[in-house]
């Protein structure tokens, strides 16, 4: 039997060494361990965001009463027992943010002009948190996904507008959350850390030589480069560091794949809950769930036949009176999961408090009216987090609210203190 791999701990000597005088001040602090840190005073804040890329029916989606006394839409309506609980958003969206399905990149980036030519996404809001944050987790973020065509979309990108692959398997998150692997399985995987570690040594040891002969263009460019360096060498220290604490151990068996495509409300759900059990276990603190309808084929309506063709064909009703029908059961279907995962998270308690008043559940779409590629009048609806809820904010329809305004106000709400993301101008005012 082989005898356990023990990590060795990596000297301030040798980090210095390695890392070059110019990283020294930068990185000090990096050098104590990942777990000796000061304990968090302010309890955990989290925030899940869902979003179905084609979107709701609009008209039935909107209530015409706005204010706190407003009355649920039909669309709506299988949330009554929570009305509290959320905030309804109307007159929101993306400035510049158009092309029908080309937007659904762009949800949590607001970068502008996803159609012209030479188009470059920009980082998502939860790859932003994840950086201003720092890894307070084992997983920074989660990026999940239903029925998801992986090779082309993605809630979460990074900040050179790379997509991030999602997971849509219930098993593989639960393993990677949950599953300690055996001691050669921990070894290999130190050994890849300490592999790209020595590979950024000697790229900082030619750039520190090369440094002395460029002009101060070159120099600036290169210090930039340095700053990345800095940032990947943070992350290898703590996965590090990560790799060698033992997961959390699961309070449920190892779910079941569902495969079918047709099943994506059941698919949905699942995920939903392995999103709740990441927090719970505290396995991350920001997960994204991007629901591919526009991949989706003909589906099981809950209680019903399958639809009659797939989600997407469905979404160009043209007003046909047998889409449209089918397309407001799903719509229910999702706001009946939607009032489930809000309850399941009120029953849950952390220390003084519940679950969902240390989670904020934005759902929405990038979509506004997928009929007709209309990218504005955004449906979003937002849970949870301690807000003031039980609300329909209403802005402008012809003038729409940067989006952006509401990712800023969750952003706040997490701790990061930044003036803007993406197209934002301020705040949403009502919310606290």
């Amino acid at each position: 039997m082989n005898a356990p791999y023990i990590a060795k701990p990596l000297s301030r000597r040798r980090f210095l060494r390695s890392a070059g005088a110019t990283l020294t001040l930068p990185l000090l602090e990096y050098l104590h361990p990942v777990f000796g840190r000061a304990a968090q005073v302010k309890p955990p804040q989290r925030l899940l965001i869902i979003s179905n890329n084609l979107g709701f029916l609009p008209k039935p989606f909107f209530p015409k009463s706005t204010g706190r006394d407003y009355e649920l839409s039909p669309t709506l309506a299988p949330l009554s027992e929570v009305k509290n609980e959320f905030t309804l958003f109307s007159g929101l969206s993306h400035p510049d943010v158009n092309g029908g399905h080309s937007a659904e990149n762009c949800f949590l980036t607001a970068a502008r002009g996803p159609t012209k030519s030479g188009f470059r996404n920009q980082i998502s809001l939860d790859q932003y948190i994840a950086e201003k944050l720092g890894q307070q987790t084992r997983y920074p973020t989660l990026n999940l996904g239903v029925n998801i065509d992986k090779a082309n979309r993605s809630l979460s990108w990074t900040r050179d507008g790379v997509l991030l692959p999602a997971e849509d398997s219930a098993p593989a998150l639960f393993r990677r959350m949950f599953v300690q692997g055996d001691p050669a399985a921990v070894k290999k995987q130190l050994q890849q850390l300490d592999e790209r570690g020595s590979i950024l040594d000697t790229l900082l040891d030619q750039t520190k030589r090369l440094s002395r002969d460029l002009g101060s263009t070159d120099r600036a460019r290169l210090d930039q480069y340095l700053t990345s360096v800095r940032e990947v060498e943070e992350r290898l220290l703590t996965a590090r560091e990560w790799e060698l604490k033992p997961k959390p151990v699961a309070t449920q068996p190892e779910p079941e794949d569902i495969r079918d495509k047709k099943l994506i409300f059941e698919k949905l759900d699942l995920m939903l809950s392995m999103a709740q059990l990441a927090f719970e276990s505290d396995s991350t603190r920001i997960v994204t769930l991007m629901v591919d309808a526009f991949a989706t084929p003909a589906f099981h309506l809950p209680g019903a036949d399958n639809t009659t063709e797939g989600y997407h064909g469905l979404s160009h009703h043209g007003q046909a009176e047998e889409k449209v029908r089918q397309l407001a059961e799903a719509d229910l279907e999702q706001m009946r999961l939607f009032k489930k995962l809000i309850q399941t998270l009120a029953s849950k308690k952390e220390d003084d408090a519940r679950l969902l008043d240390r989670t904020m559940v934005l759902f929405g779409s990038n979509m506004g009216d997928a009929n007709t590629h209309d990218n504005t009048n955004l449906p979003i609806l937002l849970a949870g987090g301690g807000f003031k809820h039980g609300q329909h904010l209403a802005f402008k329809r012809d003038t729409n609210l940067p989006l952006s305004n509401l990712f800023l106000s969750l952003l706040h709400r997490l701790g990061v203190e930044s003036n803007q993301f993406g197209s934002s101008t301020g705040t949403i005012s009502g919310l606290t």
